[in-house]
C-alpha cells in the first residue's frame, strides 16, 4: 500500500470560525490547524486576521486564497481611512471582502467571516461564504467543523450576553468542533472586539474542555497505557 503523502497540494484549513455578537461588541475565535491533504502543515496557525483597529477577519477554505483576500481588503481599507480621516466601519469592510470574493468568486475557494466594532453601529458579525453572498448575522459559524455545530449554537446562544459568556460559547464550540471534525484541532485563539479596543487569548489544548471519549493529554503514551511491570527473572 502506497502510503506517501503528496505536500505539493494546496494548503487548506479544514477549519473551524465563528463570530459572535454581545451586549457591547463581538467575540471571534478559531481553531489552528492547517492541513495539506492529510498531513497537518501548521498545528498553531492564526487564523484571526487584524484588517483595521476596529475590524478583523476569521478565514477559511484555501489557505493563499483566504490570506490575498485579507491583504488586497488591509490595503483598500488603510487608502479608505487615509482618505476619509477616519477609521472605516465594519460594514464598509465586509463590502469590501464581498467585492472581492464574488468578483473572483470562480477563482477563490474561501469563506469569512468579518467581525468588529464601529460608534455607528456597535459590534456587528458579517459572513461572506464560498461565492461572495453577505449575511449580518447576531452570530456565525464556517469552516468544515461548522456541520456539528449548528444544532449546539441554535441551544446556546442568547442575545444579550455578557463578554465573558460570549467568549465562553465560543470556546466550547470550538472545542466540540476539534473533538467531532478531523480537520479542525490545535488550539483555540479567540479576538474580543468592543469600544475598548480589541483583546487577543490564546488557549492550549490542556485548558480546553474534553468532549464524548476524549483522552486526557498525557506526555507519554506510556501514562495512558500504566507503567510497565518489572521483568521476574
Amino acid at each position: 500500500m502506497d502510503h506517501k503523502v503528496d505536500l505539493s497540494a494546496p494548503h487548506s484549513m479544514g477549519t473551524t470560525i465563528i463570530g459572535v455578537t454581545y451586549n457591547g461588541g463581538v467575540v471571534l475565535g478559531a481553531d489552528s490547524r492547517t492541513s495539506t491533504g492529510v498531513y497537518v502543515a501548521n498545528r498553531a496557525s492564526d487564523k484571526i486576521t487584524q484588517l483595521t483597529d476596529n475590524v478583523y477577519v476569521c478565514r477559511s477554505g484555501s489557505a493563499a486564497d483566504s490570506q490575498v483576500v485579507s491583504d488586497y481588503v488591509r490595503y483598500f481599507l488603510h487608502q479608505h481611512t487615509i482618505q476619509l480621516g477616519q477609521p472605516a466601519t465594519v460594514k464598509v469592510a465586509a463590502n469590501l471582502v464581498r467585492l472581492l470574493s464574488y468578483n473572483n468568486k470562480n477563482f477563490l475557494e474561501t469563506g469569512l467571516i468579518i467581525g468588529g466594532w464601529d460608534k455607528y453601529e456597535g459590534g456587528q458579525i458579517f459572513g461572506v461564504p464560498l461565492g461572495g453572498t453577505i449575511v449580518q448575522q447576531p452570530f456565525a459559524i464556517g469552516g468544515s467543523g461548522s456541520s456539528y455545530l449548528y444544532g449546539f449554537f441554535d441551544q446556546a446562544w442568547k442575545e444579550g450576553m455578557t463578554k465573558d459568556e460570549a467568549e465562553d460559547l465560543v470556546k466550547k464550540a470550538v472545542s466540540l468542533a476539534i473533538a467531532r471534525d478531523g480537520a479542525s484541532g490545535g488550539v483555540v485563539r479567540t479576538v474580543i472586539i468592543n469600544s475598548e479596543g480589541v483583546t487577543r487569548n490564546f488557549y492550549p489544548g490542556d485548558q480546553l474542555p474534553l468532549w464524548h471519549e476524549e483522552l486526557e493529554p498525557h506526555n507519554s503514551l506510556l501514562d495512558i497505557l500504566g507503567a510497565p511491570e518489572p521483568m521476574n527473572i
